[in-house]
């Protein structure tokens, strides 16, 4: 089915699981895909959990730089003036609370942070900082160590939550119960991390901020992903695609499944739609 009956006006993209494949590389045709609906005029843009200093890799990658919404939400990112338009972050006094929560609901637990500057590569601000024994979910060789206080001393864009050998889905479910509405938690992979943003800020509110000066409703919008992390995004827009390879929830929540990351899935939607 083509949603709305003729081309969106704008196509929001996970990164990972999505529009890279299993190698983190973006296909030839999943590229050409992409370049033919922008040359149709259809805006295309980056919603990824990844800060906005990992976005690098995948502007090469595409050969154009989108606007990219970063952090679950919580940052809007230009690329192609290494410029941060937008950041949403958790006070200093929330990450205390937050960390407390976690103590208690998850004994053992590593926190980490992301902070943010003025861009992707402000060398006055360590971006990523752990607290001591935070055990990573990936390689991420840009990390600062800092005492648990100082960790949690400033604002940061996003809190993590680590527990190696748990897995993310029962981490979520543990902390959900104590967190409530304080905060939003969400995960994009299932490798014993949560992600903690500010409440209300998701995918879709970061999708929002960035189309209504544009003059562009959500409804006029195409999703695709593959994680929890996209679910807001994939119900709240006009068409929500999920990838073969997603998380069984985000397989319930779309309005059409298409084949996984590694099999042209994103490509396959974008050419039935701009290239008929």
């Amino acid at each position: 089915m083509q949603p709305h009956g003729g081309p969106p006006a704008l196509i929001a993209s996970d990164v990972d699981g999505t529009l890279l494949d299993d190698t983190e590389n973006i296909t030839a045709r999943t590229r050409d895909a992409v370049h033919a609906a922008v040359d149709s005029g259809t805006r295309f843009v980056l919603a990824t959990g990844r800060p906005p200093r990992w976005i690098a890799p995948v502007v090469d990658a595409l050969g154009f730089a989108p606007m990219a919404v970063c952090a679950n939400g919580a940052v809007l990112y230009d690329p192609a003036t290494d410029r941060v338009v937008s950041a949403r972050t958790l006070s200093a006094d929330s990450l205390v609370k937050l960390a407390e929560v976690a103590s208690r609901a998850i004994p053992g637990a590593g926190l980490a942070v992301e902070r943010i500057g003025e861009s992707a590569h402000d060398a006055a601000t360590p971006q990523f900082v752990s607290s001591p024994g935070y055990e990573h979910a990936w390689l991420n060789p840009d990390n600062t160590e800092v005492s648990l206080d100082d960790l949690l001393s400033q604002p940061a864009i996003k809190l993590l939550i680590r527990k190696a050998g748990m897995s993310s889905a029962a981490m979520a479910e543990q902390l959900q119960a104590h967190i409530g509405t304080a905060a939003e938690l969400t995960y994009s992979t299932n490798n014993g991390l949560i992600e903690v943003v500010p409440a209300g800020i998701t995918k879709a509110s970061g999708i929002e901020e960035l189309i209504a000066p544009l003059g562009i409703g959500i409804e006029q919008v195409v999703a695709f992903g593959d994680m929890p992390n996209d679910l807001p995004m994939l119900v709240r827009a006009g068409h929500g695609v999920a990838m073969g390879n997603a998380h069984p929830e985000v397989l319930a929540a779309a309005a059409e499944i298409t084949t996984p990351n590694t099999d042209d899935g994103l490509a396959r939607v974008l050419e039935r739609i701009f290239l008929r």
